[in-house]
């Protein structure tokens, strides 16, 4: 039986399981810490793998940009020429450190992404997944006050299909946060709440939406804090509960 579980890990980290076969393997990693702890490696193997690639690597389509710019025009004079090269390789250089700005950015988004992924994994994976048990928010955000160095408000979920499992602390780096775990359709979704500057990374001060790994994700800043939602579920769901969160702040 072991075996049919490992035979679709893979196929479950590239979001290739039909539904059904989704749900079976998620209930079967909360009760399973061996599948779970080989789902943790493979998924951090694919991460790695993922940012060694795409380090620094000029597009040829930007290679050919500055071999046109800087090759010779006839029947230029020599002064002329010299100016246009310098301004075409100012040019270019500038267009270079925005462009390694952004790569820098869109790498520590992923890794940034990747982190939590293994949090999320690794709550799924845990016996004991909250530190406090409760569906009612006025008791799950009171419970923080003390533990983390920053206050959140929650949503209210009447009329929702989300339910809030509990909390608990969490950290990214040195940073400690908030994990909030919700639920929906038997879904589980991490929500982690963190300060800013507190995260020390540049991931950019727009809502982004996007799928890592097989999970769907979204985050962004509010009022100095910065929010990951993340989960299995649709992007429907993840953009609907982060809208929530956005609302209740």
């Amino acid at each position: 039986m072991a075996e049919h579980w490992t035979a679709q890990i893979e196929t479950y980290l590239d979001g290739e399981l039909s539904a059904s076969e989704m749900r079976d393997l998620d209930a079967h990693l909360r009760t399973c810490q061996s599948c779970a702890a080989d789902v943790l490696s493979r998924l951090q193997t694919k991460r790695a793998v993922h940012s060694a690639g795409k380090r620094y690597r000029p597009s040829p389509e930007f290679r050919e940009r500055i071999r046109r710019s800087i090759a010779p025009k006839p029947q230029v004079s020599l002064i002329r020429m010299w100016l246009g090269a310098s301004a075409a390789v100012a040019l270019l250089l500038i267009m270079g450190f925005v462009g390694i700005s952004l790569r820098q950015q869109q790498l520590q988004r992923q890794q940034t992404l990747g982190e939590l992924a293994d949090l999320h994994i690794a709550t799924l994976a845990s016996a004991n997944r909250v530190d406090v048990i409760s569906t009612d928010r006025h008791t799950v955000k009171p419970w923080f006050q003390g533990r983390i160095p920053f206050t959140f408000n929650l949503p209210e979920l009447q009329n929702s299909e989300f339910v809030l499992v509990g909390g608990r602390v969490t950290y990214l780096g040195q940073a400690p946060g908030a994990e909030l775990i919700y639920q929906i359709r038997k879904h589980q979704i991490s929500v982690f709440i963190f300060q800013d500057r507190a995260v020390g990374r540049d991931l950019g001060s727009i809502s982004q939406s996007g799928k890592d790994m097989s999970f769907n994700t979204e985050t962004w800043t509010q009022e100095g804090l910065r929010y990951f939602v993340i989960g299995d579920t649709s992007a429907a769901d993840i953009h609907n509960l982060g809208e929530m969160l956005k609302k209740a702040s």
